[in-house]
């Protein structure tokens, strides 16, 4: 059995085109992806509302080390969840970027030229860092200011919770993922 004809035919190719071409330059709606006035581009997006949100986070790495700065500026991980130094304040300078410090020795992690870790007392340019949400769920943090032959710097523990330097990661290595847990 057959439906329609020659003409439901025409009427619906004649509806799919002018959805195809969109809009036309009579009255309708503002400007939108079909129209002239947008112009193709991705409207401005608004996220005021994330900058300078603070979080108090144990930052736990895949190579079961919580992240900590001890009371010289030392980092390195422990497997002790209670220990002094390893709740961290993480507050974000811009969207992306954070700022991270340790609550209970006051002390900023940073990263050097070289890609040390270190503690840093007061802030600087060294101590911010680009947080990125990956596919399994775990955050990396790569240094927002020094790169190592184009390559990002990235926060990382080795397997005996050491910190490793940043130009020896990579976004891929278990060892630069952390998963930022609630302090309870």
């Amino acid at each position: 059995m057959r439906r329609g004809g020659p003409a439901a035919l025409a009427a619906c190719l004649a509806g799919a085109l002018a959805v195809l071409a969109g809009p036309g330059p009579g009255p309708g709606p503002g400007p939108g992806p079909g129209s002239a006035a947008w112009g193709g581009r991705r409207p401005p997006r608004s996220y005021g509302h994330l900058e300078g949100d603070v979080r108090w986070r144990r930052l736990f790495s895949a190579t079961r080390f919580f992240l900590r700065i001890d009371g010289g500026g030392g980092v390195e991980g422990t497997r002790w969840r209670e220990r002094p130094g390893s709740i961290m304040e993480i507050r974000s300078v811009r969207v992306g970027v954070v700022a991270i410090r340790a609550v209970h020795t006051g002390f900023y992690l940073a990263m050097n030229k070289q890609g040390r870790l270190y503690g840093s007392k007061v802030f600087s340019p060294n101590c911010t860092f680009k947080e990125r949400i990956e596919e399994n769920g775990y955050n990396t943090y790569a240094s927002l200011r020094w790169r190592h032959r184009g390559r990002p710097m990235f926060l990382s523990l080795s397997g005996k919770g050491r910190p490793r330097r940043g130009r020896r990661t990579r976004r891929q290595h278990l060892s630069t993922h952390f998963l930022p847990m609630l302090v309870a």
